[in-house]
This record gives structure tokens, C-alpha cells and sequence, in this order.
């Protein structure tokens, strides 16, 4: 203990001087773009007049407005910047984090539109803006989205707060780009009250010296938990602890505690941790079968592009079988018979794949893949031209698709009207379809609550509430599903609207 207390002594003059250091002047990161492999967003339709009168004009001062944040622009998502000003930051912020969207595509692609779009924080004071923030940083990486709430901190300015570096940090360790924010708090040591973070950060920049001694003071002074004290011992004095055991793994590490154990050579799996982990899985460090399951964890929840899973699909030729290999082998068969444009292998692949696919909840994402390729041939087998229909009804040509319906059973009519926007016109087949075709009704109705959010201007709100009523609509209260699609024509989320109900139609999500 006496040395130990010595050398802390010898330190602190080094720590204080790092705490009085000027901010450094550049910092690599300021003029880095944000990812390019963001979740893919709809575009929604823009905002339409119903009448020929003039609008009316509201009139804000110009210091009142706050700039919008966002990494999709306003133009591109149809949202307007001013979606969230009239409601309360705090509820916002609790909706943001809670509504539903595990087994509903639409609604996941619409909750990535809403948090990425280009918008004004709500009006108030400058703790409501922030906490709006942190809210949707934190829902992207709830969903898994690691890259855009990288980006989206980086954007918002990820040194202005403590706060916001935490997340940051959290984010740059689990994609593998923590030199950045290790940088940052190098230079300025006061962003993170926790020394774990600013020892591995003195260490990841080559000053094992200080990274060392600083360790020696937090044993000294009991600064960190002692389990993460025998992880940054054996962090940077790996050869003492060569022939001990590994330390006991915790259920649910901190980002910063994950990566201490992947680097002293005890990587956990991610499969048992937060969904925001499987995205340390898609680096070169993991093996393949390993970035597959990461990769479908994520494109499961709309956080990864279709793309980058067939890319991994189609990477290698599987050496095993069961599992998820049976799925890259049914997948890989499947391009195979579309590529060399052959009816019959298609129709005698397609079944399999598709059931591949149901399997692991990825049916969306593979119409994304494949549904244009399918309109392409003429399959003569009725099964496989029926099942090649509804997977086209799934793509975002699913209008296209419509025109020329397969089969003559009362839910492919359905299917077909619905995709056309006029379920109504149709008899529907089921309870669920009949409240789908009240939902799309010319005298649909809201709920008087719906009414007045409009009507106040909480159109961000709305759009919230529509989608907390969507997925009980989608358990069997079939007052809500109507009310819900009734609530996304109105406000303009036509696409919306009919992606969901068919989704919820064509997809077993029991």
C-alpha cells in the first residue's frame, strides 16, 4: 500500500495538468461524413392541401427556433422540421423509447424515419431539446442502429456534454471506432467522470505509462469496481496473469467492460446481450457464422440494409449444415436458379427459401432482395406464381404487383385492392381484413384524443400514438388497426399504411 500511495503522489501532478490542457484546436473527427450504411428510410409522401385556401402563416421569432438536427433531410423523409415543437419534450421522449415495432417492418422503418429525420427539438428550454436528443440516440441503439446514433452524436456535437460524449463512446466501442472519442477524452479528460474510460483511452493512444499509473492510483484510491480493476490489470500487464484463469464473465457488460474482455483474448458472445452488440460482430475480427447471426439479428429489426446481409449470405460456400446454414444454402440455390433465369428452378428453390426466411423473420427483407428478379419470369407452376405474387406484395413494388394479381380466392382479391389503396372495394375475408378495409374508408374516423393532437399541431405525437394503437390492432383489437390506418392516410403516410396492413396480412407473426 505505502508504494502504491507513492506513486498515486507522483501521478497527480500529471493528472492535473491533463485536466488544465487546452481543448485541442482540430479533432479528427469534425470534418469525417456520417456512415453511408444507414437503415433504409420511406420516403413519405409530402404534406398535400386539401382545399384552395390560403394557408394560414405562423410567425416565430428567429431566436426562438432551434436548428433542426437530423441525418435524412426533411425533403427526403416528407416530415416536416417542426414535428415535435408543440409537444412536451419528456412524454416525447418516453414514446420515442416504448413504442412497438419488433415484428412490424413498416412501423420499424417508419420509428428510423421519425429519429433520423431533419427536425426542431421540441420548444422550451435547452434541457428539453437535450433530453429529446439523448432519447432518440438512445432508441437507435436500443434497435441496434450503432452507426447512425454514432453519427447522429457526432453531428449534434459529441464533446458538448457528458452525455452525449457516454453515448458516444459507447457507440465508437462497439463498431470499432473508439479512436476517435478516445481522442477526445485524451484532450479533454472532464468529459468522463470514469477512470476505466480514461485508462483504456491513454492506453488505445500509445501511453501505457500514464495508463499504468493512473491504474495505480484507482487501486489506490478505490476510484473503479474492483472487477473492472482486474480487467485493465490484465489489460495492461497481460503476461502476469498468463496461467490464471479467466475472470468470471457478467451478464450484461458495459460496451467499455465487452471490448476490456475481447481484448485480453475472452471475447463474449453477443447473442445473449443487447441488440446494439451484434454490431461488434460484423467486423473482420468475428468469424463468418458469426457475423451471419449479427447480421440477421439486425436486418430482423431494420437496423442493417438487406444488401449487407446477402452480401454476407453469398460470401463463402457454407462447410456445415442445420441451423443458419441450411438458410445461407437455401438462399445461395435460390440466386443460383434466378440468375441463370431458369421457370423451374426457381419454382422448385423458391418454397424452400421462403421458408428459410420465415424461419429466422427476415421475409421483408428478402422481397426487398428479390421481388423486382421474380416479376421478371413467367413461372408455370400455380404454387410457386402465387407464392412469387404475395413475396412482390411485400417490396416496395407492391402496387406494381397488384395489377396483375395471381389467383382468384376472395384474399388474393383482398390483397390486390388493398395494395391499390381500395380494400373497401372488395369483399374482406376475415375479421382482421374487414378492419383494414374501415381503416382505408373515405369516412374513416379518428378518436377525439387523435382529433385534437392534430388539430394542436402534435403531429409527431400523433404519429406515435398511431403506432402504439397499430401493434395493439395487430394482437386482435381490431378498433385500434382501423383507427390507427385511418390516422397515417390522414397525416399523409399513405405507403405507410398500406405496407403495414399487408405485412400484417401476409405475415405469420403468431
Amino acid at each position: 500500500m505505502p508504494t502504491r500511495l507513492a506513486v498515486f503522489l507522483l501521478v497527480l501532478p500529471g493528472l492535473a495538468l491533463a485536466q488544465s490542457q487546452p481543448p485541442l484546436s482540430v479533432i479528427d473527427w469534425l470534418n469525417a461524413p456520417p456512415p453511408a450504411n444507414l437503415p433504409g428510410t420511406v420516403l413519405l409522401e409530402p404534406p398535400v392541401t386539401r382545399t384552395g385556401q390560403q394557408p394560414q402563416i405562423e410567425v416565430t421569432p428567429l431566436e426562438a427556433l432551434s436548428p433542426p438536427l437530423g441525418l435524412v433531410s426533411s425533403g427526403v423523409t416528407g416530415l416536416p422540421v417542426d414535428l415535435w415543437q408543440r409537444s412536451d419534450a419528456e412524454q416525447l421522449a418516453e414514446s420515442l423509447m416504448n413504442v412497438p415495432v419488433r415484428d412490424h417492418p413498416a412501423m420499424q422503418t417508419l420509428l428510423y424515419t421519425l429519429l433520423l429525420s431533419e427536425t426542431r427539438p421540441p420548444q422550451g428550454a435547452a434541457e428539453a431539446s437535450e433530453r429529446m436528443l439523448l432519447a432518440r440516440i438512445d432508441r437507435l441503439m436500443q434497435l441496434g442502429a450503432v452507426d447512425p446514433a454514432q453519427a447522429l452524436v457526432q453531428l449534434a456535437g459529441p464533446t458538448d456534454t457528458s452525455e452525449r460524449f457516454a453515448r458516444w463512446f459507447n457507440a465508437t466501442l462497439l463498431t470499432g471506432d473508439e479512436d476517435r472519442s478516445c481522442a477526445a477524452l485524451v484532450a479533454k479528460p472532464y468529459l468522463s467522470p470514469d477512470y476505466a474510460a480514461r485508462i483504456f483511452c491513454t492506453a488505445r493512444r500509445g501511453d501505457w505509462t500514464s495508463a499504468a499509473l493512473t491504474l495505480e492510483a484507482a487501486h489506490v484510491l478505490d476510484l473503479i469496481p474492483q472487477d473492472t480493476l482486474n480487467l485493465l490489470d490484465r489489460f495492461l500487464s497481460p503476461e502476469i496473469f498468463e496461467d490464471l484463469p479467466p475472470p468470471v464473465r457478467p451478464t450484461r457488460p458495459d460496451p467499455l467492460t465487452f471490448r476490456l474482455f475481447e481484448a485480453i483474448g475472452e471475447p463474449m458472445a453477443t447473442a445473449p446481450l443487447p441488440r446494439a452488440y451484434a454490431n461488434a460482430d460484423l467486423r473482420d475480427l468475428a468469424g463468418w457464422k458469426a457475423q451471419l447471426e449479427a447480421a440477421e439479428r439486425l436486418t430482423r429489426i431494420g437496423a442493417l440494409t438487406p444488401n449487407q446481409l446477402l452480401g454476407l449470405y453469398t460470401q463463402r460456400e457454407p462447410a456445415a449444415s442445420g441451423g443458419i446454414w441450411d438458410r445461407v444454402t437455401a438462399l445461395q440455390r435460390f440466386e443460383t436458379a434466378l440468375q441463370a433465369g431458369s421457370p423451374e428452378a426457381v419454382a422448385k428453390t423458391l418454397p424452400i427459401v421462403w421458408q428459410a426466411m420465415q424461419q429466422a423473420r427476415l421475409e421483408v427483407p428478402f422481397a426487398h432482395l428479390f421481388a423486382d428478379a421474380l416479376a421478371q419470369l413467367t413461372l408455370t407452376d400455380p404454387k410457386a406464381a402465387a407464392l412469387a405474387w404475395r413475396i412482390r406484395l411485400l417490396s416496395p413494388a407492391y402496387e406494381l404487383a397488384a395489377r396483375e394479381p395471381v389467383g382468384t380466392d376472395s384474399e388474393a382479391g383482398f390483397l390486390a385492392a388493398l395494395a391499390q389503396g381500395t380494400p373497401g372495394n372488395v369483399l374482406p375475408p376475415s375479421p382482421r381484413a374487414a378492419a383494414i378495409a374501415e381503416g382505408f374508408s373515405r369516412v374513416a374516423r379518428l378518436a377525439p384524443e387523435l382529433e385534437l393532437l392534430l388539430d394542436d399541431g402534435h403531429l409527431g405525437e400523433a404519429i406515435l400514438e398511431a403506432m402504439d394503437r397499430f401493434a395493439r390492432g395487430a394482437q386482435g383489437n381490431h378498433g385500434d388497426l382501423a383507427m390507427a390506418l385511418a390516422l397515417f392516410r390522414r397525416v399523409g403516410l399513405e405507403d405507410t399504411a398500406r405496407r403495414a396492413a399487408l405485412q400484417l396480412m401476409l405475415l405469420d407473426r403468431s
